[in-house]
């Protein structure tokens, strides 16, 4: 499975983004999704995930503003970005496993995607 990234870009503090991921292959609709973001000399933070069946999960500092979802059909996960902060730039990374096996902190995805940058400005 090949993942492609888009959506990234510069926003002010208080914006909206909506991140896009396209995968090839025909395992997209039993593969976990998720996003993951490395901030500038930060180690990378696992952001959200969404199971194969469309459960979805989220670190702490990002709920009640971000959205992950997905549309099997077009093989492809979102991440709405709402509220955008400042602490929110970095490079997001969409990531996937297979097997119906959920995306997670501490599980190494079986794929990633190349990254889009997300810069919020104050």
């Amino acid at each position: 499975v090949q993942l492609q990234a888009s959506g990234g870009g510069l926003v002010q503090a208080g914006g909206s983004l909506r991140l896009s991921c396209a995968a090839s292959g025909r395992t997209f609709s039993s593969s976990g999704m998720g996003w993951f973001r490395q901030a500038p000399e930060k180690e990378r933070e696992f952001v959200s995930g969404i199971t194969w069946n469309g459960d979805t999960y989220y670190i702490d500092s990002v709920k009640g503003r971000f959205t992950i979802s997905r549309d099997n059909p077009k093989n492809t996960v979102y991440l709405q970005m709402n509220s955008l902060k400042p602490e929110d730039t970095a490079v997001y990374y969409c990531a996937g496993r297979g097997r119906y096996r959920s995306v997670t902190s501490w599980d190494e995805p079986d794929y990633w995607g190349q990254g889009t940058l997300v810069t919020v400005s104050s």
